[in-house]
């Protein structure tokens, strides 16, 4: 059943953001946990032994959590390659048309981002930034409960453009078949991606920082993934770089009365059909409209396949907020800052001019986010749990980082030279002061 509130009612429950550190955990997690570890443990205490395991003992210790967590039972994680070109060739001529679609209008968009390195002549010297791909970066594509491919192309695809030339994508297999889903290697395989392990969990970012016998260690990891995934990204940032940390899924549709209810009631359980965490929320000043899309919502859900998840998210975290109007609806939308933003309304570019804080936002009711999932352009990885307050979509700027350019001439340095003495004698460090004096000749 979806909800409908007022925004005060809405405040106080499903536009209350939790800390993005908080992450909830239900009994069974709890339950699970204790059974597997032989002991009460919270799931950062689990994540913390398993990270440690894996920097000890490498690809043992890796064999054994596959066997306990994904029951694989293997002593090699790479996919071989004939394997993969083998799972390009079992796909239908459809599924390989899409991934194609997709991995153009994902190329063609990030090629137009500019990355571009610079310098400027200041004075008799040269300054400026080099901008470098980074060496080797990791992906973590999803795909214990369900195959992701969509999430090799929008996360591979700018790194790539960005230059990367080492790239590592490592997946979970299937829990029932021990194997990574042909359409996902597919995928890998269609981009030139050859590097590919069956591997998940916290165990797999473990290998991705630290490194084993036969996985080489990353300078970056990427992907979204569970709580284990999340949390042990957090713990090993400092040992490698992260681009974030993924909280569940989000969606928020801004409707007024020109908006067809059938429409918006999809775009909600497209999102809401995630996982029982996942938001779906409607803001809206539209009585009659709030309520058509209930109705519609109601209807739709007893003939979908996922409708036990949909029953919790769409309870738990979703809902109708009406509002006084359009703009406070905006209002409501920059202090939440979802990760996907519909603007279902009479003149939605109008309405974008009002919006600053959204990873992602799609305009009028033919821009709806499900094809952001899969061939629009932008990337589908995007910042959740209010985090598009600061954070922004993957995109090419992630996989590059920028080295300072100083290129002073004697000239140059005998002028800045003398001021820099004194503000290092200022900070106490004559040592500084010392190596400043000793180029501050007089200027030629």
């Amino acid at each position: 059943m979806l909800n409908i509130f007022s925004v005060e009612q809405a405040k106080q429950s499903i536009l209350k953001r939790q800390p993005p550190d908080e992450f909830p955990v239900s009994q069974s997690v709890l339950d699970g946990i204790a059974k597997l570890f032989g002991e009460a443990l919270t799931p950062e205490q689990a994540v913390t032994r398993i990270l440690t395991d894996v920097r000890k003992r490498g690809d043992a210790a890796l064999q054994e959590w596959s066997q306990r967590l994904d029951n694989r039972s293997s002593e090699t994680f790479r996919v071989p390659a004939d394997r993969l070109a083998g799972a390009l060739e079992s796909i239908t001529p459809e599924q390989r048309a899409a991934l194609e679609l997709s991995a153009e209008r994902v190329r063609r968009f990030h090629n137009h981002q500019p990355l571009n390195s610079w310098m400027m002549q200041e004075g008799d010297g040269t300054l400026g930034q080099f901008i470098r791909p980074i060496k080797r970066v990791g992906l973590y594509v999803p795909g214990g409960t369900a195959p992701l491919p969509s999430t090799v192309i929008m996360s591979a695809v700018p790194a790539q453009v960005a230059g990367v030339k080492e790239i590592v994508v490592v997946v979970p297999p299937s829990r029932a078949t021990g194997e990574v889903a042909d359409i996902t290697l597919a995928a890998c395989a269609l981009l030139g991606i050859d590097e590919v392990y069956a591997l998940g969990g916290a165990q797999a970012i473990a290998a991705l920082a630290y490194g084993t016998e036969s996985i080489r260690a990353v300078d970056k990891i990427f992907g979204p993934g569970n709580l284990f995934v999340t949390l042990a990204k957090r713990q090993v940032f400092g040992v490698v770089g992260i681009d974030g940390l993924a909280g569940p899924t989000e969606t928020m549709v801004i409707a007024d009365d020109t908006a067809s209810p059938a429409w918006v009631a999809a775009d909600l359980l497209a999102q809401a059909e995630h996982d029982v965490l996942a938001s779906a929320i409607l803001l809206t000043p539209s009585h009659k409209l709030a309520e058509a899309v209930q109705a519609e919502v109601a209807r739709r859900v007893e003939n979908l396949p996922r409708a036990e998840i949909l029953a919790q998210s769409l309870a738990n975290r979703s809902g109708v907020v009406i509002t006084r109007d359009i703009f406070e609806s905006a209002e409501l939308a920059n202090a939440y800052a979802p990760e996907h933003l519909c603007l279902s309304v009479a003149e939605p570019w109008a309405l974008s001019e009002k919006i600053d804080a959204a990873g992602g936002v799609f305009l009028g009711e033919h821009s709806f986010e499900a094809l952001g999932d899969y061939n629009a352009g932008p990337s589908h990885v995007m910042p959740t749990s209010g985090t598009a307050r600061f954070a922004s979509p993957l995109n090419v700027w992630d996989f590059v980082h920028i080295v300072s350019l100083i290129a002073l001439d004697r000239k140059s340095a005998a002028r800045l030279s003398k001021q820099a003495a004194v503000l290092a004698r200022a900070e106490g460090l004559e040592a500084h002061a010392q190596a400043a004096d000793e180029r501050g000749i007089a200027e030629v």
